[in-house]
């Protein structure tokens, strides 16, 4: 949980750490997917990035969601970046999106009520 969220995100969606000229829209989308989550009560309130400072374990504490809130946000930043041209593809992205969004705020919801 360490390592850079940018860095990570661009990894997953084929981009090498020395290609710059995607940061800006890469970390604008990160950004929005963030407040997504945010929204679905997953992570640190209001946290954004803004380069590769910014860490998985700055947004999130917990280990249990870390694979499953990295995996939302490569999908979601890939649709919004990089969309596949197949419909299909697309459609499973879309449904993967859906399963994590309800499970995450599952799990949300119930460390709410453990407080």
């Amino acid at each position: 949980m360490d390592k850079s969220i940018l860095e990570s995100i661009k990894k997953l969606l084929g981009i090498a750490k020395e290609c710059k000229d995607f940061d800006t829209d890469i970390i604008i989308h990160i950004n929005t997917v963030l407040m997504i989550l945010n929204q679905l009560g997953v992570g640190e309130e209001g946290f954004q990035i803004e380069g590769y400072t910014e860490k998985w374990s700055d947004f999130i504490e917990d280990k249990n969601n870390y694979s499953a809130i990295k995996s939302y946000i490569h999908l979601r930043v890939k649709l919004l970046f990089d969309p596949p041209l197949n419909s299909a593809i697309i459609d499973s992205i879309k449904e993967s999106i859906r399963e994590l969004e309800w499970r995450l705020n599952v799990n949300a919801e119930t460390d709410d009520e453990e407080v």
